[in-house]
């Protein structure tokens, strides 16, 4: 049911952006690199993370790495990662398919200014199988996503 969320929230807000279906599992960065033949860095991989009792979605590059100091000025508290079963139950999405788009449950979403250093990026649609490409600007306009600068 996954993707078809995703293909729902996409024919509602971004009608020109194609879902693409891959034979080969995309669920790491090195997967993703390798089924789409970019960056590992344009990989916008979304992380399903807590600080107290708040969930949130944060997108950042590939290759960025969540900066404690940082997240912890920003997010206010230390953020940490949400287990398998909760970040499915939540987002609607399985590990390796997490993405910000058609949420099982409507979650902030924050976007790592790594993700500006390209004009296309990455991010997975629901599956291990899927992606889509985006612009950074544009993947936040429509998550209603806000840009913060948490990673290193």
């Amino acid at each position: 049911m996954s993707v078809e969320s995703v293909r729902a929230f996409l024919s509602e807000r971004a009608p020109d952006i194609a879902i693409v279906e891959l034979a080969a599992r995309t669920a790491t960065v090195a997967e993703a690199v390798a089924g789409h033949g970019v960056a590992p860095a344009q990989i916008a991989k979304t992380l399903s993370l807590r600080v107290g009792a708040r969930a949130f979605l944060l997108v950042a590059g590939g290759e960025a790495r969540l900066d404690n100091a940082k997240a912890k000025a920003v997010f206010g508290g230390k953020a940490s990662l949400l287990g398998a079963e909760e970040v499915a139950a939540l987002t609607g999405h399985p590990v390796g398919g997490v993405c910000p788009f058609g949420l099982a449950t409507p979650l902030p979403v924050y976007c790592d200014v790594s993700l500006n250093a390209f004009e296309e990026v990455v991010p997975a649609a629901g599956s291990p199988y899927t992606a889509l490409r985006i612009a950074p600007a544009r993947m936040a306009e429509i998550t209603g996503a806000s840009w913060v600068d948490v990673c290193r």
